[in-house]
């Protein structure tokens, strides 16, 4: 009865090796500062997502070491039987500060997250309009929720405004979905306009902050502010920040929250001290954002608006080539295909971080003008 599986699995690579879009686990060990090591090769890493250089911090370790030793390396069950251990109300309490909101709620992603929220709060009878590069989780939780799904034009308003005047009758409630920074094109959300588009509509905005805590920190804040415990503050899981009622309402209604094993104690602890850092250290915040403006400006690249900068190649097969060269040449830029990104615009995606140092980014622009 294996075999046709065999044979379904097997072809179905073999037209992902036509297209260039089959995808390998590579060992990557992260060292020091933005070093990499793959295949025993020392490489500086472009491509990781701890804009603050965090995750080997010695006092972020330290947190996540003390509180393993202390409650256990896992949780031991959900949060609503028994692995809702103190340093997750904790964490809650701070990133809902951070927020300028009543309260979080942590998952154990951020994926998690996003699979939980939407479907949480509205179901066929509502509205759900999502950003056009939103994240593959948004959609997903949207579709989930069985709401009527309707994409509108990267960070196009205007078009969102007459989605909104399309639709927004006869449908009991509506939610916009988007993202503060986009994680593939490192753009920034047009958040105010949507946050005052969603007020005339009666529509609920869920911005994802994945990419933008720590390093985007607009004044702005939507009434539902999701983001992950894993990029900034180089630890693991998601969360939601917002009122105490939305709050109180997905402890009891969001799946993904519901049903999963609580986050471990010392990702927890991590993420709590990651936090501290954060806020108190505001050069080490600021300088991812600075790094990728040195990169743009020497590549001759529209300004970076983030800490993520894309480099357009085209076909899968040229970006690979080009990540190749770079990796032979000492970086680590690992390229980004479909269906992560839309056929035709694979990239390089190059990620800057608080541990990278000036010399280590004018190498890398000097080594992609060389090979473009």
């Amino acid at each position: 009865m294996s075999a046709s599986l065999e044979r379904f699995a097997q072809a179905k690579l073999a037209d992902l090796d036509a297209a260039a879009l089959r995808r390998r686990l590579a060992v990557t060990v992260r060292g020091p500062g933005a070093e990499a090591e793959r295949e025993g090769r020392a490489l500086v890493s472009f491509s990781c997502n701890d804009y603050l250089g965090l995750a080997r911090d010695p006092r972020v370790v330290a947190a996540a070491r003390e509180a393993a030793a202390r409650y256990g390396a896992g949780a031991g069950g959900s949060r609503l039987v028994t692995g809702n251990h103190p340093l997750l109300p904790a964490l809650e309490a701070r990133l809902a500060r951070h927020k300028g909101k009543e309260a979080a709620l942590v998952f154990g992603s951020g994926y998690l997250a996003n699979l939980g929220i939407t479907p949480a709060l509205v179901g066929p009878r509502d509205l759900v309009l999502v950003d056009a590069l939103a994240h593959s989780c948004l959609w997903a939780g949207a579709r989930m929720s069985a709401a009527a799904v309707l994409r509108f034009p990267h960070n196009d308003v205007a078009a969102l405004e007459a989605l909104l005047e399309q639709n927004r009758t006869g449908r009991e409630r509506a939610m916009i979905l988007t993202e503060r920074v986009f994680s593939m094109d490192g753009d920034r959300g047009s958040v105010p306009e949507i946050l005052a588009l969603a007020e005339r509509y009666d529509a609920w905005t869920l911005v994802d902050d994945a990419h933008g805590l720590g390093v985007v920190e607009p004044g702005e804040r939507a009434p539902l502010e999701m983001g992950t415990l894993s990029k900034s503050l180089g630890s693991y899981g998601g969360y939601l920040c917002a009122s105490r009622a939305v709050i109180d309402l997905l402890t009891s209604r969001a799946r993904s929250f519901v049903y999963t094993t609580g986050l471990p104690p010392a990702s927890a602890a991590a993420a709590l001290e990651a936090l501290t850092i954060l806020e108190a250290e505001p050069e080490r915040a600021a300088r991812p954002l600075r790094l990728a403006q040195r990169f743009t400006a020497r590549l001759g690249l529209p300004e970076a608006e983030s800490a993520v900068v894309p480099i357009l190649v085209g076909t899968a097969e040229d970006a690979l080539a080009l990540s190749a060269a770079l990796e032979a040449r000492g970086f680590l830029v690992v390229a980004i295909r479909p269906p992560t990104v839309p056929a035709g615009t694979a990239r390089l995606r190059v990620a800057f971080s608080a541990a990278h140092g000036e010399a280590e980014v004018d190498a890398l622009a000097e080594a992609i003008a060389a090979l473009r």
